[in-house]
């Protein structure tokens, strides 16, 4: 059996055995693609505008108190500006969600666009976990796991079965261009032939990265390829948490965390703000990890991007008592593992470039689902060819 029939029979099976899964994610790949933007865009308000040109912005504390009387069985996690005066101030809630503020007076806005954000939530769990819930979403990841390994060996196969037999013009426009007017076999396999070339390169981008996501062995061979010791997992940790920033907890005597009746003291952040604005000119976002405990170093996300540019944030540390920094560590700074480990994470949704990024790994998405729809079209034309030339044969046979 020649190579090329063995590639070809293994891109069908694999095609149909996780085309109807590859098709959701495809889907909802494409719906999650301006996720950001248009949350964003979402959550403008005039309310948040300041009242005056030169209105100061009001301390953290009172904006914390502020975001605690509002929602007061919530705990506050952590606290975001923005460089645009005309954006509010987010006080994020743990799993409680969000509480939009005026910077400047301290009027809350409101919790931010709710209905979408629980859209893109429910279109993330069909992405992730196919909606799956409690015990059953370890294996509807899985499945989707799968799933997306055997869109890897579609994409991949399918550049093999692509190149023509021969290097014409002819026939090279014949598989890149589409074609008017051709009937339903024929426009299916037009379609199937010039969307996967056009799509093949940023869509093995995206299903390779989503390997990455999907499996912890993959993401730790990203580290060892280039020399690189994996991080060990936290305990009790997973990757849906990693990272969570602690909330706002009680202080028990002498500051520490945990026993006590009062807050963590929040006086004082505002010059440590300050200087973490100092530290990037072009910020875009400062998000302030508010602290666990009265002794506790304060922590600064500073991103100048969009907000899925790891190549673009730092985090600044600083010393509580003195603002003295601690420690400063731009993307620069991570072992190459780690920064290639992250660039990954954020190209399989094209972040990593920005908006054009975005917006090819969104085309890229809906060229998946083109190509699983025609594909399975084309599947179905073959069995049911297949079963007419049986009965054909049966029947001849049967004659003589």
């Amino acid at each position: 059996m020649k190579i090329r029939t063995v590639i070809f029979w293994l891109h069908l099976t694999a095609g149909v055995v996780a085309g109807v899964v590859v098709l959701i994610m495809s889907v909802t790949g494409v719906l999650l693609t301006y996720e950001k933007q248009m949350v964003a865009w979402a959550e403008r308000s005039p309310l948040a505008a300041p009242p005056s040109p030169d209105a100061p912005r009001l301390s953290i504390e009172t904006l914390v108190a502020n975001a605690r009387q509002a929602r007061p069985s919530a705990t506050p996690a952590t606290l975001t500006f923005r460089a645009n005066r005309d954006e509010p101030v987010s006080v994020t809630l743990g799993r409680d969600g969000q509480v939009l503020l005026n910077a400047y007076t301290g009027v809350v806005i409101g919790e931010g666009a709710t209905r979408l954000r629980a859209f893109f939530r429910a279109v993330t769990d069909w992405h992730r976990w196919l909606a799956a819930t409690g015990d059953y979403r370890a294996t509807g990841r899985a499945i989707t796991g799968a799933c997306n390994l055997a869109f890897l060996v579609l994409v991949v196969s399918g550049a093999y079965l692509w190149l023509p037999k021969a290097w014409t013009a002819l026939q090279l426009r014949n598989i890149t261009w589409f074609r008017r007017g051709l009937p339903g076999k024929a426009r299916d396999f037009n379609w199937h032939n010039s969307i996967g070339f056009w799509s093949c390169a940023p869509l093995f981008v995206v299903v390779l990265s989503a390997t990455v996501i999907s499996y912890p062995s993959a993401s730790n061979l990203v580290y060892r390829v280039v020399g690189d010791e994996p991080p060990a997992s936290a305990p009790g940790r997973d990757s849906a948490t990693a990272g969570r920033p602690a909330p706002l907890r009680p202080a028990g005597p002498g500051g520490g965390a945990g026993g006590g009746a009062r807050l963590v003291d929040l006086a004082g952040l505002d010059s440590q703000l300050a200087r973490a604005r100092q530290q990037v000119g072009a910020w875009r976002t400062i998000t302030l990890r508010i602290p666990t405990s009265d002794t506790a170093p304060v922590v600064f996300t500073i991103d100048e991007g969009s907000g899925g540019q790891p190549q673009k944030r730092g985090t600044l540390t600083l010393d509580r008592a003195t603002g003295a920094v601690v420690k400063w560590e731009p993307f620069s700074r991570n072992s190459l593992g780690r920064r290639l480990r992250t660039i990954l994470r954020f190209a399989h949704t094209g972040e990593v470039l920005g908006l054009p990024g975005q917006t090819i790994a969104g085309i890229a998405s809906a060229g998946g689902a083109v190509l699983v729809y025609t594909g399975l079209a084309l599947s179905l034309r073959r069995f049911l060819s297949w079963r007419r030339r049986r009965g054909v044969d049966a029947r001849q046979a049967s004659a003589a």
